[in-house]
């Protein structure tokens, strides 16, 4: 696969475009795996491998909590707070759900600090979290509302009767990953480039003062982004299993 580079004209170096790293025949089609998968395997590994050792540190929890035990009751409890500060009654039943997406939006944003693409400057993974926060919506709007009130939610404000605004309603619900999904790539995508072109153009000047844009674009941009998802998944998930009954 060709290398993708922004500009050519003294920058040659300047790169931020997804790259297949092998291709694979499945039933006659070529599927590439990615730079991007690379990626969201690597996130998904030290989630996994911190899960592990949180697990076993947890089995035997001490009293007075050494740092690592007092890391993860910290990241539990903030977690916790900040579901069951948004979904009330509905905290317990999307707590893991919601928790570990924030990890892995979180990580997968702050993973450019140490070389790595991040994978949410990829559409594709941004899309697939915004289309499972779809069908959760979905869901639990048809196991909680009768299809009389989803009916009438889609008219109004006019009376069922009269389902002018049922079209817009029903382009609104749809735009609901679309708008998830692109919010968070871009913020992404857009830390990413610049990212790229300041090492580019500077290239070996940018070693030290950048560190400053890694803070803003890197943590404190993706952490926003990171709450801002979770919290947009949390308000209409607990607005579809709400009822007025």
């Amino acid at each position: 696969m060709n290398q993708a580079i922004l500009l050519s004209d003294g920058a040659d170096n300047i790169d931020f475009m997804i790259h297949g790293i092998f291709s694979l025949n499945f039933f006659g089609q070529e599927v590439w795996i990615t730079t991007s998968h690379a990626c969201i395997l690597i996130v998904m590994l030290l989630m996994i491998i911190f899960a592990i050792a949180a697990n076993r540190k947890l089995k035997h929890a001490t009293d007075k909590p050494d740092g690592f035990q007092n890391i993860i009751e910290l990241i539990v409890e903030m977690l916790d707070g900040m579901v069951d500060s948004t979904m009330g009654k509905w905290a317990p039943r999307f707590v893991n759900y919601i928790s570990t997406i924030f990890i892995f939006i979180l990580m997968s944003n702050i993973s450019g600090l140490f070389g790595l693409r991040p994978p949410t400057a990829d559409y594709g993974t941004t899309l697939a979290l915004a289309l499972i926060t779809f069908c959760m919506i979905r869901f639990n709007k048809a196991k909680h509302q009768k299809p009389a009130d989803i009916w009438k939610g889609m008219c109004s404000p006019l009376p069922p009767w009269l389902p002018i605004w049922a079209p817009i309603n029903i382009i609104s619900e749809i735009a609901v990953p679309i708008s998830l999904s692109l919010r968070l790539f871009a913020n992404v995508l857009s830390g990413t480039v610049i990212m790229a072109l300041v090492y580019g153009l500077l290239r070996w000047i940018a070693m030290i003062w950048p560190a400053a844009l890694h803070v803003y674009f890197d943590l404190f941009s993706g952490a926003i982004q990171t709450y801002v998802f979770c919290m947009l998944t949390m308000t209409y998930v607990t607005q579809a299993c709400d009822t007025d009954e």
